[in-house]
């Protein structure tokens, strides 16, 4: 038998530890119930009787602020400072104000693509206020709000939005496809719910890492999505694996009522996303996604059931509305009535619930609200306006990132490309690369 590698120890005794736990179980004689892994005490019955969804009520939703603003979970109390309620407000009213500027942007020609937020701020602001900057993150692409929470600058998504050569992503990747080492935030990728089954092998890891050095922090993976990407299979693999390997996950599915263009009620029969999450074996919640308190104490509570005995996975639904079109590619009111977003607009979303709260308390007015929106107006303007001014990154990095070194067939094309572009010198804009034609050339 081949040796294991070193430092691969924990990794077995998870692995017998569970193999002996499944071998352990047995049928006992006259039992009046299952006892087999696939069904743990279940009792037998005499009556034949095929269960059905309508004999289930709907899971209830957790809120702790109503639409008016108003406390209605009664054991409820700040854990912030009024400072602190208002800074996670003004970073969601950022995300509100820049969306609406790029969208723009991307009608005028500026921009090529661009996907707002609007009505979920919510989820993605509240949720990172409670978790550890060093938790590690799976986006999907609506959370600004938590880059924006986590301290990604405005300049760093400016930069990503018009692929200038500050951009950390080297210009290679869409608008809104953002990522932050520093924040331990991954890069968010477009096809959808493939950062499902990489963030459980995150977590996995993290699990391991524990078990190797159990001085090391605890950590756990987070990761988002919609319930239009819980339709993937990799949604099902992904839940499958954290649940079966116990691993420290937070699983957080904004449900905003539409995949693109399909309404929920198209997508799936059963009652949400948060009925799959009992279905695989994993304490589920589902949340008011428009109340940021009901999101901080179920992310905050999520998060340490997520690190309990070894590591766990937990399943977050957030029920929102999706009060913007799906994409600046999507034109929304093709296929919803244009009173039904104009009503959740004015009726309850996340900003304005959390306005009338602060206000209620005495520590916002509508004169902070006219000073706070211009301030970030300003700011967002400004860097919108240094970022694509900016140059765009070397026509060099084209070849790079890939090896160590440059192969010899990378030099080749590399010294082929500088030598058609010196050839034909007007057929491109070199200028607004930075370094133009000499970053091609041989170091």
């Amino acid at each position: 038998m081949r040796r294991l590698a070193a430092g691969t120890k924990p990794c077995v005794s998870v692995i017998s530890n569970s193999i002996r736990s499944a071998g352990s179980l047995s049928q006992r004689p006259n039992s009046n119930f299952v006892s087999f892994p696939g069904a743990l005490k279940s009792s037998f019955t005499s009556s034949l009787k095929f269960e059905t969804p309508d004999s289930y009520t709907a899971l209830q939703t957790y809120r702790v602020v109503d639409q008016d603003g108003q406390i209605v979970d009664p054991s409820f109390s700040p854990d912030i400072s009024d400072e602190a309620v208002i800074k996670l407000y003004k970073d969601m009213l950022f995300i509100s104000i820049m969306d609406l500027i790029m969208f723009d942007a991307q009608r005028q020609g500026r921009l090529s693509f661009y996907m707002v937020s609007a009505g979920e701020e919510a989820v993605s602001v509240g949720s990172s206020s409670v978790l550890d900057r060093e938790d590690v993150v799976f986006c999907q692409y609506r959370e600004q709000g938590f880059f924006k929470e986590r301290g990604f600058t405005t300049e760093q998504f400016m930069s990503q939005l018009f692929a200038n050569k500050k951009d950390s992503g080297r210009g290679r990747n869409m608008p809104v496809h953002y990522g932050s080492k520093e924040l331990n935030m991954h890069t968010v990728s477009s096809p959808l719910a493939t950062q499902l089954p990489q963030a459980s092998g995150a977590a996995y890891a993290l699990k391991l890492q524990k078990l190797q050095d159990p001085s090391s922090k605890p950590r756990v993976a987070v990761v988002f999505f919609g319930e239009g990407a819980a339709s993937e299979g990799d949604f099902h693999a992904a839940l499958n694996i954290a649940a079966t390997r116990s691993c420290p996950i937070v699983f957080i599915c904004r449900n905003n009522g539409f995949a693109i263009s399909t309404p929920t009620l198209d997508q799936y029969r059963g009652d949400g996303i948060a009925s799959r999450g009992i279905g695989y074996g994993i304490d589920t919640i589902r949340v008011d996604g428009n109340d940021i308190w009901a999101v901080r104490e179920a992310t905050k509570k999520a998060r340490a059931m997520a690190l309990e005995g070894g590591g766990k996975p937990v399943l977050i639904e957030a029920m929102t509305y999706r009060v913007s079109h799906h994409s600046t590619s999507d034109d929304s009111f093709a296929y919803r009535a244009r009173v039904e977003v104009e009503d959740w607009k004015r009726r309850d979303n996340p900003l304005t619930r959390l306005r009338k709260w602060m206000e209620a308390k005495g520590c916002w007015d509508e004169t902070k609200e006219k000073d706070a929106r211009t301030d970030l107006r300003k700011e967002i303007l400004k860097a919108f306006g240094e970022a694509e001014r900016e140059k765009k990154p070397p026509i060099a990095t084209m070849f790079e990132d890939i090896y160590e070194e440059l192969t010899e067939d990378l030099k080749d094309q590399k010294e082929q490309l500088r030598t058609m572009l010196e050839k034909y010198p007007e057929e491109y804009d070199v200028g607004s690369f930075d370094g133009g034609i000499d970053s091609l050339k041989a170091k």
